[in-house]
């Protein structure tokens, strides 16, 4: 027996489960005791035991272990909470059949089923000319036993009403249906056939998707929409496709510009309309928990419930599900879902949690660019990159304009030492590291958006591209007066000037404040000592702070390394916290540290030392390093 995969095995014998979701009457059956969740579309359930049908208690016997005798499918109806359908076939004179030889499968509609219906369909079957209701209880039916395991996915029986098929949909979390109608109590064997109790009345199937599109009025854009794209005979051929339609009403919330724009376009049209259509079929009772489904658009739809309400990327958008076709299954929908495919640069920000940069790009009087049809890349920084910094539009200009690059790139086609053009007329570098890829100081935080014409990047940091070579990075920042002199005085100006790739953990002033003072003065009057030292700090080859993980380690001129890490997005040089990071320069880039960083081995010694033998012994250790 298949159920759910919220179900598993160990129960007592014969012991029957209902698991119900809570504030609703949707109900899970199974003849298993224990669950693997207690939560079905994300609500917490209730659960009842109970006999499963056709067994019965023995007194101080565990479980249900009495088999009752099989009877026929007329009285297991009765048995198995179908007594409505039991009454109605006696109406429509079935019983005799049902009670006879023979074998068959009776999917047979709960009672609820039965007074879910509209009072008009139903006054109709039941009315005093029985051929309509003995039809359609025929149509429930299959002249052969069918087991739930041998209802596979994809299948069609022919019915007891002129061979009409009833579609059967076996999905891989156990749920099975016919028609859309979920088999809540299956496997419930008589002596002439089985009965499977279902959600709902099932009625035949005769239209395509395309065929129903073209006779709902609420469906009129969506049919015109169809139509311009070129996808009207596929609606017609076979399949078993899911089709989420948009009313006319969910076409005219969205913009008349915007829509115009996409309807006036045959690709972005292609895509808008593939990316509400999936590739296989799935009725709303086969959601059970939100799981993420192709389109044919190419990119996935978060398809859920909530409750008893099915979900699309976790909004309950959907206003009537499950009107079948004969190729597919259609829902419909109140909203339309615009791919990113189908969207502006601006639409792309927009749609993401890039306010801020959206807000600015606008303000910089850059929305021609983000509107049209340019192939550009946007490099839009998180909302989080802006903290403390507040840039006025006409200040930020020419820095907003280095955030759009003058191509329309993917990420993963980017390499170590690329350089990007961007509209600023700047160019901006690509370093590769094992856990990220960055664009100078900015690391890119979320898979790209690509859309219509354009590409967008989120990246972690607003980008600062590099305002001069290291040295003149340094001369021009307060900090780094000491450290300016040191250099000069070691003699490498001229290495600072070159055109080489360096990456400098430079000491600020309060680093060599912090020295005492006799070794400060030691070290600044010894050129060979303190080109050392000052070689220890720094590395021929470029790294931000987006590329440091957990364990990096970093060679020095020196000829040691330094052991990085990160803690609390707080880079860390030999235990030492770097104090501001990712100063960029034209060869390199440049960490401010606060303190003189020393070999681990000498920061531990320095420790024992410091607290045995007091400060005397600390200058003695340091007079020798490196």
């Amino acid at each position: 027996m298949h159920f759910p995969k919220y179900f598993t095995s160990g129960c007592e014998p014969n012991v029957c489960a209902m698991q119900q979701i809570k504030g609703t009457s949707k109900k899970y059956f199974t003849n298993c005791k224990q669950w693997y969740h207690r939560k079905i579309c994300g609500k917490p359930t209730v659960i009842t035991y109970e006999c499963c049908p056709g067994y019965e208690k023995i007194p101080g016997e565990k479980g249900c272990p009495a088999a009752l005798p099989l009877v026929n499918i007329y009285s297991t109806l009765g048995m198995v909470g179908a007594s409505t359908t039991q009454m109605y076939s006696d109406r429509a004179q079935l019983r005799e059949e049902i009670e006879g030889p023979g074998s068959f499968t009776f999917f047979a509609p709960s009672n609820k089923a039965w007074e879910s219906l509209p009072t008009e369909i139903l006054d109709a079957l039941v009315s005093n000319v029985n051929i309509e209701l003995l039809n359609a209880l025929h149509y429930h039916m299959v002249s052969r036993r069918l087991t739930s395991e041998e209802l596979k996915h994809g299948s069609t029986f022919s019915s007891m009403y002129q061979d009409a098929p009833v579609h059967i949909h076996h999905y891989s979390n156990g749920i099975v249906t016919v028609n859309c109608a979920r088999l809540v109590k299956p496997d419930q064997h008589a002596t002439n056939g089985i009965v499977h109790v279902v959600d709902r009345v099932i009625t035949a199937i005769s239209n395509n998707m395309q065929s129903i599109i073209d006779i709902d009025d609420d469906l009129e854009t969506l049919r015109t929409a169809f139509a311009a794209a070129g996808l009207t005979t596929m609606l017609e051929n076979e399949g078993h496709y899911t089709v989420f339609a948009p009313t006319n009403d969910a076409f005219e919330k969205i913009p008349r510009e915007t829509l115009n724009r996409i309807l006036g376009d045959p690709i972005a049209l292609k895509d808008l309309l593939n990316y509400h259509i999936l590739k296989n079929m799935h009725c709303a009772e086969s959601i059970v928990s939100g799981t993420p489904m192709e389109t044919l658009q190419g990119t996935m739809l978060e398809v859920g419930c909530d409750g008893e309400h099915m979900t699309l990327n976790g909004k309950a958008i959907i206003t009537k599900t499950d009107q079948l076709a004969t190729n597919g299954v259609i829902h419909y929908i109140g909203e339309l879902l615009i791919p990113d495919s189908a969207k502006t640069l601006l639409e792309l920000a927009e749609s993401s949690s890039v306010s801020t940069a959206t807000r600015m790009f606008v303000e910089a009087g850059l929305t021609p660019h983000l509107t049209g049809s340019e192939a550009l890349t946007m490099l839009a920084p998180l909302n989080d990159a802006f903290k403390g910094n507040v840039w006025p539009p006409k200040k930020a200009f020419p820095a907003i304009l280095n955030h759009v690059l003058k191509e329309q790139l993917s990420s993963k086609a980017l390499y170590h030492g690329q350089e990007l053009e961007t509209l600023g007329g700047l160019k901006l570098r690509v370093f590769v590291y094992r856990k990220n890829l960055c664009i100078e100081n900015a690391c890119i935080a979320a898979h790209d958006k690509v859309g219509r014409y354009a590409t967008m990047f989120t990246v972690d940091k607003v980008i600062t591209p590099p305002m001069g070579n290291i040295m003149d990075v340094l001369k021009a920042d307060d900090r780094f007066i000491t450290l300016v002199n040191a250099i000069q005085t070691a003699g490498m100006t001229e290495l600072l000037n070159q055109q080489k790739v360096f990456t400098f953990f430079a000491p600020t002033n309060d680093a060599f404040n912090e020295l005492p003072q006799d070794e400060r003065n030691r070290l600044m009057r010894d050129p060979q000592h303190l080109s050392g030292v000052l070689k220890y700090h720094l590395g021929e080859s470029m790294l931000v702070s987006g590329g440091v993980s957990s364990h990096t380690r970093f060679q020095t001129l020196q000829g040691e390394k330094l052991e990085l890490g990160l803690r609390n997005y707080t880079v860390y040089v030999n235990k030492i916290p770097v104090a501001d990071a990712d100063l960029m320069a034209t060869n390199g880039i440049i960490h401010a540290v606060n303190s003189i960083i020393r070999p681990l081995r000498e920061r531990q010694g320095e420790k024992q030392r410091l607290s045995r033998e007091g400060q005397r012994s600390s200058v003695k250790s340091s007079a020798a390093w490196p």
